[in-house]
Order: structure tokens, then sequence, then C-alpha cells
């Protein structure tokens, strides 16, 4: 197996394995501010080359592959699109606020793996500078096998304003059952109608807002009728573990570990947070039981 890293300065880093490039990381996006430009990972790809992310779908510009979102953040929206203001609906604000590259302070590639660290600063969209943060990403193609490929994501943000960030979601603020935000894989539009994985469960959208420590999605591609899955874990030390999910399948397929679906996240002035996750990205369909290993396959490797 050969890896490799395409580092596209000041832009973005494709992850190459045997020729198929596995994701593509945009550390500096072109995005208007409506869409709250941040970074994000699309094109993503199994090891066979299937396509398991969208980008800017028609009925949501703002999703983007798969990217840590955020759309109540004190009265800052980090997601993107208009908020959610309880007895009036999703509203567009003034409040669309950015997360902004800062550098990338490594970028290494070993046998197995694809590492790179990012710093970012997050401002708001009149410009006042409230968070920084530090994550890292790992791209892992583990050996002796050539179905499935681990994206590893960690993020410690900080308040650096002197104001309450408290973080929630639109349920917190009055919405019943979508309290998405935090990180988000939007799959492609063939993945409409594909199916929710979890520990002993496959369904549809009644799983919506239940806990657990992981959750799968297996979904079908256009052109060659095959299929893959994702499969997310949270990470144990995450605040709110096992989290609540978000979760779709008859719109859109999406996955989104919630760890601020119900309760909000306290986030003062100098507090600092940290979250780790693990996105499991294989060939072929899923059942219970064969999630449940490819979510082991992840958590082993977060523990690394």
């Amino acid at each position: 197996m050969t890896l490799s890293a395409l580092h596209g300065i000041g832009r973005a880093v494709d992850v190459v394995a045997d020729g198929i490039t596995l994701a593509q990381y945009v550390y500096v996006p072109t995005d208007v501010q409506l869409e709250s430009p941040r970074p994000y990972l699309h094109p993503v790809r199994t090891r066979g080359g299937d396509l398991v992310t969208g980008f800017r779908p028609h009925d949501h510009v703002w999703h983007k592959g798969i990217a840590w979102s955020l759309p109540v953040v004190g009265e800052h929206n980090f997601w993107g699109g208009p908020t959610y203001v309880h007895g009036q609906g999703y509203v567009q604000l003034e409040n669309d606020g950015s997360m902004d590259h800062v550098a990338l302070t490594s970028l290494s590639v070993g046998a197995d793996r694809v590492d790179l660290a990012h710093t970012l600063a997050w401002h708001t969209q009149a410009g006042e500078h409230v968070i920084d943060e530090t994550r890292s990403l790992g791209f892992v193609v583990p050996t002796g096998r050539d179905d499935a490929w681990v994206l590893t994501f960690a993020t410690t943000m900080t308040n650096v304003s002197s104001a309450d960030l408290t973080i929630g979601s639109p349920t917190t603020r009055g919405r019943e059952n979508a309290g998405y935000g935090g990180l988000f894989w939007r799959g492609p539009r063939s993945f409409t109608g594909g199916t929710l994985l979890a520990p002993d469960f496959s369904g549809g959208e009644e799983i919506r807002g239940t806990r657990g420590p992981w959750m799968g999605f297996v979904g079908q591609h256009d052109e060659t009728g095959g299929a893959s899955t994702v499969v997310i874990v949270d990470g144990a030390g995450n605040p709110s573990h096992p989290p609540q999910w978000f979760a779709r399948t008859e719109q859109f397929g999406c996955l989104n570990p919630a760890p601020f679906f119900s309760t909000e996240v306290p986030f003062a002035p100098g507090d600092t947070l940290r979250f780790q996750y693990a996105v499991v990205i294989a060939d072929g369909s899923a059942d219970p039981a064969s999630a449940a290993s490819l979510a082991t396959l992840g958590s082993g490797i977060l523990a690394l």
C-alpha cells in the first residue's frame, strides 16, 4: 500500500492511498459569509473509490462533506444559513461566523497514516475574535485490510472572548428533535433512503435523538448500484458521552453525534472544551454486527 499527502499550500491537503484520493481537507475555504466559512473534508471516498460525501446540496448549501459545525454558540451561528428563533422558525440573521485558518502546524506521512495539526481563530460576522481552536486529523489505513480506513478528528476550543458562548442546538432553543451540531457528515444524494445502524438496531429516523457510543449509515451509489458504510464513533471522554444522535435518511443521509442535542454545554470566558471522534469509511453494506466491528476498529485507533 502506497500512502501520500499532496499539499496545495494555502488551500487544502489531499490524502491518497494506492492512487485513490481518500479525502481532501480544505482548510482555507472560499465560501460566502452566509455559509459560515469553515474547513471541511470533501470529497471523501472509500478504499474502492466510491464517493461518500455531499457538498453544497441545493437544500442546505452550508452542508460541506464532513465538517465541525455549530449552529448555536452564544448568539452566533457557526453552521451557516438561518438561525432557529422560537416562535418564528428559521430566520436569516447577521450572525454567521467563520472558522478561519491561522496555521497548518504539522503534516506527516507514515507507513499507514497521515497526520496533520491545524490552528484556527473563530470570528463573528461582525469580525470579533471569540474562539481559538487547535484541531488534529488522522487518516489511518489499517494494514491487512483493503475495505476500510479511519478518519480521526480531535478539537480543543478555548473561549477567548469576554462573553458567555454557551453551546446549544435548535432543540435547546425550542425546536423538537432537531439537536444537530458538532461533527456533521452529509452523504451524497443517492444515499437518501439509506439505513441507519446502531448497537442491535437497523432502521430509519425513529432512532434520532437516542444515545449510543456509535452510529452507522449504509447508502447506495448511483451508476454502480454498490453500497458503502459510514460509522462515526464518539470519543469516550467527550462531554455528554454517549451522545444523542442527529441522523436523517428520508430527506437526505446524514450522521451527527450531537453533544448539545437537548442540553446546553457551558462555555464561559477562558473555558476550554475538547472533543474527539473516529469516522470509519468502508466499502460494502453492513449490518449491526459488522458495523459494531467497524466501530471497534475506529475506537481502537482513537485509543492509540
